[in-house]
């Protein structure tokens, strides 16, 4: 399934039919490579195994994120950016190879996914439906934040010198890259403050980018976004957006999910969108993850009917979640399928 000039609502809804009007977002990347021996501490984070002698890491996380069930996986661009490329050394030439091997990264996973799948058809006929389950590539766009690499991107606070202009420029080029690597979509995520929705949206429609795209808040209760604004304000900045197809909210405690996709469904009626961390709290300053004592891991799975009842349509996991985490939310959605073609 790709988007080749459909109408980007139209695409979008046309998934989500073909997955059953629910669909499964892959689940948490850096503390996965991390866990298969990848040593991210660094500014380019995730983005440090572009580098073409840990690419395999990456391809891997994909596939087990494809076999667990997803039907989008994300690219592992969230912190790759041009600037962040060429503070580290790289050519701008280099910068852009990796971005657009972030993508191509991505769609040889869904290939050798679909070509197992096809090759152990006889064993999983009776499965048919999963094995052949649509499956698109988004192309991950951190915030500005995350190029910062100093925590502003959970607090959402950027100075007073930083504008609309500013985040429209600094993305520009990288967000083309990405468009014209083949990505079927464009997920911006963690968007801490309305302002930087605003420049995203601003940004789609002076680049008349056609490719859809959603955008997805980093909250702080069950009201507002990191920053403070109003999760309103902000769904609804991404509500006008011609080619934003999808509304919600991911790195988030799970505690706080029920109550913004009420006040989501308030401003939109697009397709709202959930993917929650795993309710540890992450402290920038030590570069590490404390347990809640609200939320224990992986523990939001047992609330996916209760979110699809309040009216989110995709589901999955941000940081700290596994394969087993959306191994879980398929199960709730689909039914338990003992397949690894699911």
């Amino acid at each position: 399934m790709g988007f080749k000039g459909k109408e980007a609502s139209s695409f979008f809804r046309d998934f989500l039919d073909e997955c059953g009007g629910s669909a499964v977002i892959d689940g948490g990347f850096a503390t996965e490579l991390e866990r298969h021996g990848a040593d991210l501490n660094d500014q380019l984070w995730s983005a440090k195994c572009l580098v073409s002698s840990s690419s395999h890491l990456v391809r891997r996380v994909h596939l087990d994120y494809l076999e667990a069930g997803a039907n989008i996986i994300l690219t592992a661009s969230y912190q790759a950016t041009i600037k962040g490329f060429e503070a580290k050394g790289f050519s701008r030439e280099e910068g852009v190879t990796m971005l657009r091997r972030s993508v191509e990264i991505a769609r040889e996973a869904r290939e050798i996914y679909h070509d197992r799948c096809t090759k152990d058809s006889s064993d999983f006929m009776r499965n048919e439906r999963y094995r052949k389950r649509p499956i698109l590539i988004a192309a991950s766009v951190g915030s500005y934040g995350a190029y910062l690499a100093d925590g502003s991107e959970y607090v959402g606070d950027y100075g007073d010198s930083v504008t609309v202009q500013t985040l429209k420029d600094f993305h520009r080029e990288r967000v083309k890259i990405l468009v014209d690597a083949g990505a079927d979509l464009i997920a911006f995520e963690t968007i801490p403050n309305k302002l930087e929705a605003q420049a995203y949206a601003e940004l789609l429609d002076e680049e008349g980018i056609e490719t859809p795209a959603w955008f997805s808040f980093s909250c702080k209760d069950e009201s507002n976004v990191v920053s403070g604004d109003s999760i309103f304000e902000c769904a609804s900045v991404a509500d006008s957006c011609r080619q934003v197809v999808a509304v919600g909210v991911n790195c988030t405690a799970p505690r706080f999910i029920h109550g913004l996709i009420s006040s989501i469904k308030k401003a939109t009626s697009k397709p709202v969108l959930v993917y929650p961390n795993s309710g540890e709290t992450y402290i920038s300053e030590s570069n590490q993850w404390v347990k809640s004592s609200e939320s224990a891991k992986d523990d939001f799975v047992p609330y996916i009917g209760k979110w699809r009842d309040a009216g989110a349509s995709l589901f999955g996991g941000c940081c700290r979640t596994t394969p087993n985490t959306i191994r879980g939310i398929a199960e709730a959605i689909y039914g338990k399928v003992q397949d690894k073609c699911m």
